[in-house]
């Protein structure tokens, strides 16, 4: 339920009506309705039980999720900006994060709150032209530089979540000290690195995680996160390459105890090397410009 007040925030749910009203996918959130009583807006969602992905990956309370979940919402997200991406009228997302992911009871992601969503380019243009928003540490640099904004803007923001799912850690935390407080910044010299992933990996997970299946993970992040726009994968590729890892019958020799951080490689035995989409790209170096 979202009670509007009166101004910007008002036409951002007008726009949010205006998609749940006319999308439907299972990885969308329900519009179940709205009323209006003079400048009071109230919409009303399909009710989300078990929150949202950024209260289970960074609030104190509840249980750690395990790695499979972590997949699990992974896909279910893709599904929805895919959905978007190649609908006859494409959507772009624009405001794609953790706090916008919400779960059901069995952990399946929907994505919310549409309001800052934009109709995609139409016949010969490559982009649309709008004023910058979204929120710092999603943004994707070359939207926030030059206000043109794409698809592939939603599948930087997608890969900044792919690493919060991974570490454990926010976007932008400025409890952090130095370079920390920048989770793409951070993390850029370990994504390609197998001996090193460990590295960035989240604790709570205790080392509970296949180790080729996160390496894959961390290079499509990396791939997501390219500095050219063109050289980021579509999500309906990112999609395919989450959906393969989840079909994959995981090696029990793979699926191992990892101690982090310790100064050498956790790992005991050479392996092949799993890339989806080719090989790591590197990761962008992130705007400062503050956006909402």
């Amino acid at each position: 339920m979202w009670r509007v007040k009166p101004g910007r925030i008002r036409v951002h749910r007008v726009t949010e009506v205006r998609y749940l009203g006319q999308l439907h996918h299972a990885n969308l959130v329900k519009l179940i309705g709205y009323c209006a009583e003079g400048d009071n807006r109230l919409l009303v969602y399909e009710y989300m039980p078990k929150g949202s992905l950024e209260n289970h990956l960074f609030r104190r309370g509840p249980q750690p999720l395990p790695w499979a979940t972590r997949l699990k919402v992974a896909i279910g997200a893709a599904r929805g900006l895919a959905f978007l991406h190649d609908a006859k009228d494409q959507i772009i997302y624009r405001d794609f994060k953790a706090s916008n992911i919400l779960l059901d009871s069995d952990f399946n992601a929907k994505l919310s709150d549409f309001g800052l969503a934009k109709a995609g380019p139409t016949g010969d243009r490559t982009h649309v032209s709008t004023q910058v928003m979204g929120t710092q540490g999603y943004a994707a640099p070359e939207y926030i530089a030059t206000g043109r904004l794409t698809a592939k803007s939603d599948v930087y923001s997608f890969g900044v979540v792919l690493l919060e799912l991974l570490s454990g850690r926010r976007a932008v935390d400025k409890d952090k000290i130095g370079i920390e407080q920048d989770l793409v910044e951070w993390t850029k010299p370990y994504l390609g690195d197998k001996r090193k992933l460990f590295r960035i990996m989240d604790t709570k997970l205790e080392g509970q995680y296949p180790q080729k299946s996160a390496f894959t993970a961390a290079t499509l992040a990396s791939q997501c996160l390219n500095i050219e726009p063109k050289s980021r994968p579509r999500m309906s590729e990112v999609l395919a390459c989450l959906e393969e890892l989840q079909a994959a019958k995981t090696d029990s020799k793979d699926h191992r105890k990892v101690s982090s951080p310790v100064p050498r490689s956790p790992m005991g035995h050479r392996q092949r090397r799993s890339t989806p989409l080719g090989s790591p790209l590197s990761t962008p170096r992130r705007s400062t410009t503050q956006v909402r």
